[in-house]
């Protein structure tokens, strides 16, 4: 049995990507960051990516996998991962959209990788299209801190 179990163990390893590290944030779903917003309220930051955006590859394997990133989201905000062109629903400002259609005509945004800082009640607060460094994405997460409070009504 306990062969059977090393061979099994083996071949799905052979399987695994070695280049594709485990994130270090702990990316939840839409529904559940609002879901746990009703009863502990936190920002939401929403990352925007699509399968080939470059730029967004290079943020998670550079900016999420940063342990001081990884540990302000996880600690600070309610962080969740979106495919630009998905046609999964969402309530985006109220409005139940595709995502495609949130990113596009209630978020207005036109580049990747793009960030979205939502309030515990669905509303957005402000937008973000850039790559940025380790260090700049704590920056702007330190930014947003220091504006929580006002935020955290919307």
């Amino acid at each position: 049995m306990r062969l059977l179990f090393l061979i099994l163990f083996a071949a799905v390893c052979a399987f695994a990507d070695p280049q594709e590290p485990k994130s270090l944030v702990h990316w939840m779903g839409y529904s559940e960051a609002f879901a746990l917003a009703k009863s502990k309220p936190k920002l939401v930051f929403v990352d925007l990516y699509a399968d080939w955006c470059v730029p967004c590859r290079v943020m998670d394997k550079n900016v999420y996998m940063n342990p001081m990133v990884a540990d302000a989201l996880n600690r600070y905000f309610y962080p969740v991962k979106l495919d630009a062109d998905s046609q999964d629903s969402i309530m985006c400002d109220g409005q139940k959209n595709t995502v495609q259609r949130c990113y596009f005509d209630v978020w207005e945004l036109n580049a990747l990788p793009a960030f979205v800082l939502v309030a515990p009640k669905g509303m957005s607060i402000l937008t973000v299209t850039d790559s940025m460094s380790p260090q700049e994405m704590l920056e702007l997460l330190l930014k947003f801190l220091e504006k929580e409070k006002e935020w955290m009504s919307r």
